[in-house]
């Protein structure tokens, strides 16, 4: 059996994943054999171009979906649109997220609303939306935690609170829905540098952190995803740092 036979068959929803790391999961899953529902919110067009490539690499194989995660009752409806798609979801790799500072003098409950929402409660609720056809499919949840879900970020407290819940979370869920469907969780370091940027000062800050003195990309996030879904049969509720070392520094 090749590699890409491993995955032959089987359907990943990947959310966030019309671009950085999500395209890389996508494109990296749709590589060893499993189709992509790729979902997105409002970047459609780098989502539908993302369905496009993979379809001409190998027709009928990437469908691009829609859905805001704030949204609960939109989870349901998404997982339904897959499976009216394709009959069958083996992959939940819940990868969106919100990110941005909230320092405590400024905070808002729209921040808290819109951080917990998507980096926790939309990956437990679209996990209990894909349970039935998981579970039909012994398949695999992958969450996507982050490093400072156990060492503060300054000023990013509602982001790290919420990606501690998620690890916790994954840990959990590890527990209850075993043996049928196995749960992990891949903790990035520093990947790619936030949209906005940062200054000259935090990225010479950041990389004197890290051990391996470079950055990560979006593609070793990807192939520890697949080895999480693909490779490793007796590893549940584990998360695994993909950070050059950072995390051992601390």
């Amino acid at each position: 059996m090749t590699e890409a036979q491993g995955l032959r068959g089987k359907w990943a929803l990947v959310t966030g994943a019309g671009r950085r790391v999500g395209a890389a999961i996508a494109r990296t899953l749709h590589g060893e054999g499993a189709s992509v529902a790729i979902h997105y919110r409002s970047s459609a067009a780098d989502a539908e171009a993302l369905a496009r490539e993979l379809n001409a690499l190998r027709p009928h194989s990437a469908l691009a979906v829609q859905a805001d995660l704030l949204d609960t009752t939109a989870l349901g409806a998404l997982v339904d649109k897959l499976i009216a798609h394709a009959g069958r979801l083996d992959i939940l790799v819940n990868n969106a997220s919100s990110f941005y500072p909230t320092p405590l003098p400024a905070v808002t409950e729209q921040q808290w609303t819109d951080l917990l929402g998507t980096n926790l409660k939309a990956p437990l609720f679209l996990a209990q939306a894909a349970l039935p056809h998981l579970k039909a499919n012994r398949g695999v949840i992958i969450n996507i935690v982050d490093i400072h879900a156990i060492r503060p970020l300054a000023d990013y407290g509602l982001y790290g609170a919420a990606k501690a819940g998620l690890a916790f979370l994954t840990r959990a869920l590890a527990r209850d829905l075993a043996p049928d469907v196995r749960v992990n969780g891949v903790a990035p370091g520093a990947i790619l540098w936030p949209e906005g940027g940062v200054s000259d000062q935090m990225r010479d800050s950041v990389l004197r952190q890290i051990p391996l003195k470079r950055l990560g990309d979006p593609t070793d996030i990807a192939t520890c995803v697949l080895y999480l879904v693909r490779d490793a049969p007796y590893v549940t509720g584990q998360i695994i740092a993909v950070d050059g070392g950072r995390s051992v520094g601390w």
